[in-house]
């Protein structure tokens, strides 16, 4: 690839969409904070936050073979493919997934070729500000995520930008305890959205840290710059964290090859080739079959709304959300009820899952994690969304 941005990057808004985008941008001044701002529905990608952290688990065979190396380093590098290998999965043109509602969840698994298994469950605990916790796991494999995403939306100008807050941490208990792999993330920029064509890039730095190991990725996402800079490149060091010895260094594109060099030399190796690795999907259940609170479900409408090009259906049917959000805390607050997030808790600056007696032996810990995740709802808070003056039928009714 030159250095042009990918096709499927850009998008060249018509008149109507860029009028209404610059008149909310007029209202705004460089360094706003975005989160509470309403944005129409033509820069929506039809899916949710909750379900588009999936994408970072979409080459589960890049880790689930990791514990059993007895390698530190080589378990380092392993860490560190998979988590960028994730980033190449993204919308045409700039998108931003659904704002979950406090409380959304999405819940799925993966079936892998050696017949074992894996499951994740997503919640929306906070709406103001938006944070969303996750937590992944394949027992037969002692692979364990757990994670949070606190994305922070600025205007910048021409460009708007996702300060991703928050960390993922990666385990393998059984196989090495106590080593713990903590991940951040790359901010994502959508440029030219004043004027020329609008286009996505990942920006700033991400590290994978090991304490265990004394082992540091430091990773920067390159952008384009007016005379300088690349699209969609990366650049990194793999270090000791306490001698600040370089192992390896990075390359490549997010959206292409990257590659692994001993130590500062120019000869690489291939670690990650998006021409190669297959995305492993995702086994969801049917909207039918789905709660009221569940993202597939509950965004139905705005996405047909969007797949179909009705947009003005899809606005009725997300204002209709967001009212009927607004609407459920209105209640809880007049009744004096305090709204309980049903996965995770909260434990000093971490979401930590609210099943704590995890069996050691895997088979059974599959078992209690899958009875736990795809179990009913226990709180009634949990188990409709749509109050009893708005049922899913009335909110689309009279929708146009």
């Amino acid at each position: 690839m030159g250095d042009d941005a990918d096709v499927d990057d850009k998008e060249v808004l018509d008149d109507e969409p860029k009028s209404i985008l610059l008149g909310i941008i007029k209202q705004l001044k460089a360094g706003n904070d975005l989160h509470r701002v309403t944005l129409p529905t033509f820069v929506l990608e039809p899916r949710s936050m909750c379900e588009r952290i999936t994408d970072f688990m979409s080459h589960p065979e890049l880790i689930l073979s990791t514990p059993k190396k007895q390698d530190p380093v080589g378990r380092f590098i392993d860490v560190v493919r998979y988590f960028l290998s994730g980033w190449h999965i993204r919308p045409k043109g700039v998108k931003k997934p659904y704002n979950p509602v406090l409380g959304e969840i999405f819940r799925c698994k993966w079936k892998h070729s050696d017949g074992s298994e894996a499951m994740y469950i997503c919640e929306q605990v906070s709406h103001h500000p938006p944070m969303s916790a996750y937590f992944y796991a394949s027992p037969e494999n002692d692979v364990f995520i757990t994670g949070d995403i606190e994305p922070k939306s600025k205007f910048l100008g021409n460009s708007a930008a996702t300060i991703m807050q928050g960390q993922s941490a990666i385990t393998f208990p059984r196989s090495h305890p106590g080593e713990t792999y903590y991940v951040t993330m790359p901010n994502v920029y959508a440029r030219g959205i004043l004027f020329g064509s609008m286009y996505y890039e990942l920006g700033d730095s991400a590290t994978v840290k090991c304490p265990k190991n004394d082992l540091i990725a430091e990773i920067e996402f390159q952008t384009k710059g007016y005379f300088s800079g690349t699209y969609n490149g990366i650049k990194g060091k793999i270090k000791q964290g306490s001698s600040g010895e370089v192992l390896y260094t990075l390359s490549g594109k997010w959206t292409d090859v990257m590659y692994l060099h001993r130590g500062t030399s120019n000869d690489k190796t291939v670690l990650f080739d998006l021409a190669t690795e297959k995305i492993s999907p995702k086994i969801v259940p049917p909207e039918s079959e789905q709660e009221e609170f569940e993202s597939r479900r509950l965004w139905s409408k705005v996405t047909k709304g969007l797949t179909t090009r009705n947009l003005d259906f899809a606005t009725y049917e997300k204002t209709a959300i967001e009212d009927n959000q607004r609407n459920l805390g209105k209640e809880r607050t007049a009744r004096g009820l305090q709204w309980e997030n049903r996965f995770f808790v909260r434990e000093g600056e971490e979401w930590k899952l609210r099943k704590k007696d995890i069996p050691d032996d895997p088979l059974e810990a599959k078992k209690a994690l899958e009875e736990f995740i795809f179990s009913p709802p226990q709180n009634a808070l949990h188990a409709k969304f749509w109050n009893s003056q708005t049922d899913v039928g009335s909110a689309t009714s009279s929708a146009p």
